[in-house]
């Protein structure tokens, strides 16, 4: 695979990986194994970054497109991520609200299609005459 998918898989930022990582594609075995047993390159990346921008956003608590909105466009360290925490900018704690609320909301359209599933289920069921 290519190491950009190989990266993803291991949710790292490829431009941080170390350059034969880069440079080559990577075995389904191989990627089992940094799995399996992770090098110190790869347990440095996942405990300090930069991380990739979806584990960023993660990390913040936010959308992915709200990471955009606040201006940050680039992979950020966990010194970093920690750094944003501790201030809370007003964008920052505005997308944490927003986030929050899409969340709500999926946990209620879910509920609701359970609750419909649930009913046409018991319709089903007639009982015996």
């Amino acid at each position: 695979m290519k190491p950009a998918t190989a990266a993803k898989k291991l949710d790292v930022y490829l431009p941080a990986t170390p350059a034969e990582f880069r440079e080559r594609p990577i075995t389904r075995a191989e990627l089992a194994d940094l799995q399996a047993d992770p090098p110190e390159w790869l347990r440095t990346l996942r405990t300090d970054g930069p991380h990739p921008k979806n584990l960023v956003a993660a990390k913040l608590g936010i959308s992915n497109s709200g990471l955009v909105r606040g201006g940050i466009t680039e992979a950020l360290t966990t010194a970093q991520i920690d750094e944003l925490l501790a201030e809370m900018p007003d964008w920052l704690a505005a997308e944490r609200a927003t986030q929050l609320e899409v969340r709500r909301e999926d946990r209620r359209i879910k509920s609701l299609h359970a609750d419909k599933r649930r009913s046409r289920e018991e319709g089903d069921a007639e009982p015996d005459a």
